[in-house]
């Protein structure tokens, strides 16, 4: 019974419970109902507030804009009037000049190249163009005053270097003496040379010819006249006036302009000083000069890159071509051997110079100057070789009949001799000369072929030349004195080392292969005089000589007494004759005297010892025996002394 009526009471509960829902539920639709049409009510109030709202927006708007425009006209306006006064204190400084204070003065410049600027692109402006016009001519009379200016400091400061400050920038070994002149290519070239290699890489300080603190004022007058356009203006008043200092720098140095026809005139010795002073004058004019007129023009148009090297070029091209004319000359005048040292000197100059003229000489501008130098480089090293070639020839062909009647070496021995060593202290520049030409071959080899071939040329003539002698022992002698001669100045010297040994060795040979021929030519005939055949009487048979030296009777006395008298009229004559005869090295000439003392001597005393009683035991013995072999010795070494026949005896 309880259990059927408890779901009753709960289904009445949920009844209830949703009635209530219901009712909530229309309350709150009553409600958003109310609340929709209150908003409906706002949104048309406010729409209508803004609408009448709307011309007051339009008048605050307007008001605001009109007041944003005010400002920036007014900006604007400062703007002008602030460029209007600038361009009142650039005028102001402008008229005043650039004398007072040239700082200020390209201030005003480029404040007015500013106006100019601003008014070109300020089209907006009513005056606009008159303004621009206005300060166009006033840029163009302060950039004319700026030409005036420029020149002016340029002229200055410009002037020529002295020789003693140029003295000064070169290293020690270099500077002339106190009171010298520049030096000339007299000196010994192998002291050059060992100078030259301690100065590898010695920096020289080129002078400084116009002062620093003047260098940043040049550079901006420059620049105020480059941008002004007046680029063909500011490259006259540079060129013509650090050309004309220059100039006059190298002159007060010592240069001179000499044509190939003044070279041609003058003496050797003259012209070797001045070679040897132009030598000196191309290092200073390059590593100095140049160097110095290369900085500055650096400094002065920097960042004017079009200018910068014409300018340079323009300045330096007369000088370069003064210098180089000379050089020139001397190689196209005459060949001949004595000039080949000088060339070679100049040759080693230019390549010398060679990176420092490739550096300064740099740009399209100077390739004129850059190639003229190394043409003169060319034309230099051409003119040497085929000096050398002539030399050669003229060794073989020398005719000179310069008599050398003592067999001494003959001067053109002593010259060819002497050229070629002092060759052999141009070696590395030979063989860079060699290699100009002939970049293959080795240089070593090259230099050692053409010492050989000047060698034999010398052979060659002064085989000819010991011709000329009737006596053919002096023939040998002569050849014997000449080829010693070149034997010894190749042991001494570094010739040796590329000739080799076996080149000195076979000539020593033929030095003692005329030495014998000289010693059989001449004695043999006064030791047929010595000689025991013969000496018998018409009876025949041989002779016997005792143990006790006596002689046989088979010996005929007369012959000894004949033999005796035709030694000693032989000896008197070859001691007369061949001590006018020179052998000048006291090595060889004591070794030739002991070569015939050892053939001489003993067949003397052998012959005294057999055949002297035979002549002592009759009259006037002293009359045949007339020199003991003490005697002999002493007079042998009277021989090959070069004394005249009246001289006393030593």
């Amino acid at each position: 019974m309880g259990l059927q009526t408890q779901p009753v009471a709960t289904m009445d509960s949920l009844s209830e419970k949703a009635a209530f829902m219901r009712e909530s539920l229309h309350k709150s639709q009553t409600i958003t109902d109310n609340i929709v049409s209150v908003l409906g009510s706002f949104d048309h109030r406010l729409s209508a507030l803004e609408t009448a709202m709307r011309p007051t927006q339009i008048r605050t708007n307007s008001i605001r804009k009109a007041h944003e425009n005010i400002d920036k006209t007014l900006k604007a306006a400062e703007v002008v009037l602030a460029q209007f006064d600038l361009a009142r204190q650039a005028e102001a400084k402008i008229l005043k000049g650039p004398h007072e204070d040239l700082e200020s003065y390209l201030e005003a410049i480029d404040q007015l190249r500013s106006n100019i600027k601003f008014f070109g692109n300020y089209k907006n402006f009513r005056n606009s163009e008159a303004v621009t016009n206005h300060a166009n001519g006033l840029l163009n009379k302060a950039v004319s005053k700026l030409e005036e200016e420029f020149k002016q400091l340029l002229s200055s400061y410009s002037k020529p270097v002295e020789p003693d400050h140029l003295f000064e920038c070169l290293p020690n070994s270099l500077r002339p003496s106190s009171g010298d002149q520049v030096e000339s290519s007299g000196k010994n070239h192998s002291e050059y040379e060992n100078q030259h290699r301690n100065l590898e890489g010695v920096d020289y300080t080129p002078p400084t010819l116009i002062p620093p603190r003047i260098l940043p004022l040049l550079h901006n007058l420059a620049k105020q006249m480059f941008q002004a356009w007046h680029h063909q203006q500011l490259l006259n008043i540079y060129r013509d006036t650090r050309s004309l200092v220059l100039e006059e720098s190298l002159r007060k140095l010592g240069v001179e302009k000499l044509s190939k026809d003044d070279v041609q005139k003058m003496q050797w010795e003259v012209l070797e000083a001045k070679i040897g002073n132009w030598i000196h004058f191309m290092r200073i004019a390059v590593k100095l000069l140049f160097a110095g007129e290369r900085k500055v023009c650096d400094q002065i148009f920097e960042g004017i890159d079009s200018l910068r090297d014409q300018c340079f070029a323009e300045v330096t091209s007369s000088s370069i071509e003064l210098l180089l004319s000379f050089g020139d000359a001397i190689a196209k005048s005459k060949r001949s051997p004595e000039k080949l040292f000088v060339l070679l000197d100049m040759y080693e100059i230019m390549t010398e110079l060679h990176s420092e003229i490739e550096t300064l000489f740099g740009g399209k501008a100077c390739s004129e100057m850059r190639e003229a130098a190394f043409g003169l480089t060319k034309r230099l090293a051409q003119t040497a070789r085929e000096t050398f070639s002539d030399f050669e020839e003229a060794v073989e062909k020398d005719a000179t009949k310069t008599a050398v009647l003592d067999g001494t070496v003959h001067p053109l021995t002593s010259y060819v001799i002497n050229y070629v060593k002092f060759l052999y202290d141009y070696q590395s520049t030979l063989k860079q000369l060699f290699q100009e030409f002939e970049q293959e071959e080795d240089p070593n080899s090259q230099l050692a072929s053409v010492t050989m071939r000047i060698m034999q040329a010398l052979q060659t003539n002064l085989d000819g030349k010991s011709k000329q002698y009737k006596d053919p022992s002096l023939t040998h002698l002569f050849l014997m004195n000449n080829i010693h001669y070149i034997v010894r100045s190749v042991r001494r010297s570094e010739a040796k080392d590329l000739l080799g040994d076996d080149w000195v060795q076979r000539h020593r040979r033929i030095v003692q292969q005329h030495a014998n021929q000289y010693k059989r030519i001449a004695w043999a005939k006064i030791l047929q005089c010595l000689s025991v055949q013969g000496l018998t009487s018409s009876g025949g048979g041989s002779s016997a000589v005792g143990a006790d030296g006596g002689n046989s009777s088979g010996v005929s006395r007369a012959l000894v007494k004949d033999r005796l008298r035709a030694f000693n009229i032989q000896f008197e004559e070859l001691h007369g004759k061949q001590c006018q005869w020179t052998v000048p090295d006291t090595e060889l000439r004591e070794s030739l005297r002991l070569a015939v003392a050892e053939v001489l001597l003993p067949a003397y005393r052998s012959f005294i010892k057999r055949f002297g009683t035979l002549v002592e035991t009759g009259k006037n013995p002293q009359k045949y025996i007339r020199y003991s072999p003490e005697d002999l010795e002493r007079m042998l070494g009277e021989f090959f002394e070069g004394k005249n026949v009246n001289e006393p005896k030593r």
